[in-house]
């Protein structure tokens, strides 16, 4: 690290087990965050802000007015632009050190099996089961850990599906890809505006943790939260043999 980092990230290096070693790993490490919403915008700017050194952010849609209630790394200049080149502005603009790659693409089977093989950490901030299960597969088959994240209304859940760990168990031990669910939008639902704020500091700490090897990651639990009372429910998740993702016979 130059002067510049070292002042730039002094309160990590002051950390116990963090310091310099820490910091290092992420100045060298590559962050693949999906989706660049209202979970997606505090991920991109908290692992940009702490220096994770290469980002890619992918996300297919477009800034709309609506999304300014609680996508904060957007801003009403940038209406009608991809929200994927927002997030790579707003990142550069707090630290243009890092390498941020912003694809206006959407997250599918075929994308996610070049850009995942190439992240240490992979963060679901995306609002739909088919793209979940998506990225999902895709992690289990590359080894590759990854944090997950939800919120609508007042509801959210947090958890690290990380099968490096042979008991760990992937989002399809918990969602099944083959349940019958029924998406809800925000746009029909309503979300409070701090909770997508809340849940997407939470990923960004997980995958800061992993990438620089301290503390001890959210797999094998889920964390939910009830805004309404900020209440915290943290249950227990157990790898599933017969998961048809990560299971004995997949």
């Amino acid at each position: 690290m130059n002067d510049q980092q070292l002042l730039r990230y002094a309160r990590h290096l002051m950390l116990d087990d963090f310091g310099v070693e820490g910091q290092q790993r992420l100045l060298r490490s590559h962050a693949l965050v999906i989706g660049a919403g209202g979970l997606g915008s505090p991920v991109a700017m908290y692992l940009g802000t702490a220096g994770v050194g290469r980002i890619t952010v992918v996300d297919h849609d477009d800034v709309d007015l609506t999304n300014l209630q609680r996508q904060i790394a957007h801003n009403i200049s940038r209406l009608g632009q991809p929200k994927a080149d927002s997030v790579g502005a707003t990142v550069a603009a707090i630290n243009p050190d890092v390498q941020l790659r912003a694809l206006v693409r959407r997250a599918d089977a075929e994308l996610l099996d070049q850009l995942v093989p190439q992240a240490d950490v992979v963060l679901d901030c995306t609002d739909n089961f088919r793209t979940r299960h998506a990225i999902n597969a895709a992690c289990v088959a590359h080894r590759k850990p990854l944090v997950s994240g939800a919120a609508i209304g007042w509801d959210a859940q947090i958890s690290v599906y990380d099968t490096r760990q042979p008991q760990a168990p992937c989002y399809a031990c918990l969602f099944p890809p083959q349940a019958a669910v029924e998406d809800a939008a925000c746009a029909t639902m309503g979300v409070f505006a701090p909770l997508v704020g809340i849940v997407g500091s939470v990923q960004a700490a997980e995958a800061l943790k992993l990438l620089a090897g301290c503390g001890q990651s959210l797999a094998g639990r889920l964390l939910m939260l009830d805004a309404r009372c900020m209440a915290w429910d943290s249950i227990t998740i157990a790898r599933d043999a017969g998961c048809p993702v990560c299971g004995d016979r997949p």
